[in-house]
């Protein structure tokens, strides 16, 4: 097995290896492309794992990981797997430094920053922790507009927020909180969590005008991260917006029909572009 080759193998048992609501990469994908988006994955996970994972000495291993990454983009030799097998994808896409780095920052930013005050302060996180990696995708896929763009940022940050409000227990025990501050004194955490929640919901709909205007595959793609949001939102709900005492799950039937409507919606796009219109109004 060459070097590329075990690269590849690390990051495809990193993204079997962790738990997501959502599926990474589509069976249904081209080969080429679904390994692509799985690099993409593990570079993903291994920054969030050395930000959550590393205890008190995660600020020291993110800042060595960024330099790392730096000095990947500047050209030099990779060393970590995850950067060996991204080399290809990057140069066969011209895959920009920036949002790479923005992942890191946000994850150096959870390190001293505990809680979120108000609503314009989680969505500057997010949009360093989350909507680079939409950003990302539609390179992949050759969409690269404004408005696209756009339209994948809150897509991403809407799927961000509906984890975060199933994360509540997992937060806290890492010793932060997404849930807005504002909203847990005007209504609990139940009220807080609701709130993120109902959020999360409306940014997903950009979902469909970004559909529309997406080709096929990156469609489906599109469709089951939208619909992978709004289902974590439901069984938010089911709980009673308790996340602070239980932490729901999809099982595996549950996606099944995830995946199955999000065929039929990707054969069928909405041609409502009016949606494009709001992108704006939840920030």
């Amino acid at each position: 097995m060459n070097e590329r080759a075990a690269a590849d193998a690390y990051c495809k048992l990193l993204a079997a290896e962790h738990y997501e609501n959502f599926i990474v990469a589509s069976p249904l994908l081209r080969s080429r492309v679904r390994l692509d988006l799985i690099r993409l994955y593990a570079y993903c996970r291994t920054t969030d794992d050395l930000g959550d994972e590393s205890g008190a000495g995660a600020r020291v291993r993110l800042e060595r990981w960024r330099d790392e990454v730096t000095a990947f983009f500047a050209g030099r030799p990779a060393v970590h797997p995850v950067l060996i097998a991204l080399q290809e994808t990057v140069a066969t896409y011209a895959l920009p430094e920036r949002p790479f780095v923005d992942l890191i920052a946000a994850n150096i930013a959870d390190q001293s920053v505990h809680s979120y005050e108000t609503w314009p302060e989680l969505f500057e996180y997010c949009s360093l922790s989350a909507a680079p990696v939409g950003r990302l995708v539609l390179q992949i896929f050759g969409l690269t507009s404004p408005a696209a763009r756009s339209l994948s940022d809150d897509v991403c940050i809407g799927l961000q927020l509906a984890n975060h409000a199933q994360d509540v227990t997992r937060d806290a025990a890492l010793g932060r909180t997404y849930l807005l501050q504002t909203d847990i004194r005007a209504g609990g955490t139940a009220g807080a969590v609701r709130a993120l929640c109902e959020r999360g919901r409306a940014m997903l709909q950009s979902g469909r005008a970004l559909e529309a205007m997406a080709p096929q595959p990156l469609r489906f793609q599109l469709a089951l991260y939208r619909l992978g949001g709004l289902a974590i939102c439901e069984r938010i709900e089911a709980l009673g917006y308790r996340t602070d005492l239980r932490r729901p799950s999809i099982s595996p039937l549950h996606r099944s029909g995830i995946l199955m409507q999000a065929v039929l919606q990707s054969l069928h796009p909405s041609k409502e572009q009016a949606g494009a219109q709001a992108v704006g109004s939840h920030r």
